[in-house]
């Protein structure tokens, strides 16, 4: 079956280039869009790709369409892939008609790209694998899962394209308690950051997995008192996530062994958004906590802590040291 038309990836990191990437490998037309350190080193070294499977593609730089905006004319599918804080102004850049899929941490981005681009259809996605940039054109999905998306009819012809590129998208009618339910468990990306650890490494100390559970709870709570039920994304239900974190180290391996298939190579992306100096989405993942809270007239002030670190003193700490500075 052929393709419905070419993907624009507007955002080339690291999800945006293994996403567009497997696409193109499955004989999509795909226009890489993003930075210019990005595309200099898919221009010398092209893309590859490997996951924690074995799975290892590699598309030469002469086969990648690169571009610093987005081609002319309507995308067929365009992939917003940008960093939170850049939605607006990427969605703002895509010609109206477009099909667009945001696959963005958060729950207010595909929000804001249709407020930026009233003309494009604009669907929730989310994106429940890790993916690094482990050298200059080569990301590594560290982690496993299944894409979701919201349900729509113009998003049908895609389906059976990203299932042939190993990328199966599962659909949702109510995508905001997927899109809650992945940001309960992306509330381990700020202590993971702060950790300077790789991510199961970190995973496996309890006392930054006590940290995590303590955001956790505060998020629940702010969900519960908004009345929404957070979608169940792990073998774990979002209500018993801290209680699993909170277990001796020991037990947590038997029991959150599905969730501990990470390879050694994997961390999350606000670690590598530090490592190179770059703002992150923390605003996007405990910032919406805080928002939450305070909307239904309550406080979630670890989550406030932890995102001021994040912002205004990123350096790296020790387990105990992080959970002495939230006071955890």
């Amino acid at each position: 079956m052929n393709p419905p038309g070419p993907v624009v990836v507007m955002g080339a990191g690291s999800i945006g280039c293994y996403v567009g990437g497997r696409l193109q490998a499955a004989g999509v037309p795909v226009h890489f869009v993003g930075r210019p350190r990005v595309l200099q080193a898919l221009r010398e070294h092209g893309l590859r790709l490997t996951d924690l499977d074995g799975g290892d593609v590699t598309l030469p730089p002469a086969s990648l369409s690169l571009h610093e905006s987005p081609p002319p004319g309507a995308a067929a599918l365009a992939l917003l892939t940008v960093k939170s804080a850049a939605t607006a102004e990427a969605a703002a850049q895509l010609p109206a008609g477009s099909l667009v899929l945001s696959l963005q941490n958060g729950v207010s981005n595909a929000a804001t790209a249709g407020a930026a681009a009233p003309g494009c259809t604009v669907l929730a996605g989310m994106v429940p694998f890790n993916v690094a940039e482990l050298a200059p054109g080569h990301y590594h999905r560290g982690t496993s899962g299944q894409l979701a998306a919201q349900d729509h009819a113009a998003l049908a012809p895609w389906l059976p394209v990203f299932t042939r590129a190993g990328l199966p998208l599962q659909t949702h009618r109510d995508m905001r308690a997927v899109q809650w339910g992945k940001l309960l468990l992306n509330l381990n990306n700020p202590v993971n950051a702060l950790s300077g650890l790789p991510l199961r490494a970190q995973l496996l100390d309890r006392d930054y997995r006590l940290v995590t559970a303590a955001l956790q709870r505060e998020a629940l709570a702010a969900l519960a008192a908004a009345g929404i039920r957070p979608a169940q994304l792990t073998p774990v239900p979002p209500a018993r996530l801290p209680a699993v974190l909170g277990l001796p180290t020991w037990l947590f391996r038997i029991v959150a062994a599905r969730s501990l298939r990470i390879d050694a190579q994997a961390r999350s992306s606000m670690a590598d958004d530090l490592a190179l100096g770059r703002r992150t989405e923390v605003d996007a993942l405990c910032g919406e906590v805080v928002r939450l809270a305070q909307a239904a007239g309550g406080r979630a002030p670890l989550n406030e802590r932890i995102g001021a670190l994040v912002e205004n003193d990123p350096r790296p700490r020790g387990a105990r040291e992080l959970r002495a500075a939230l006071g955890v």
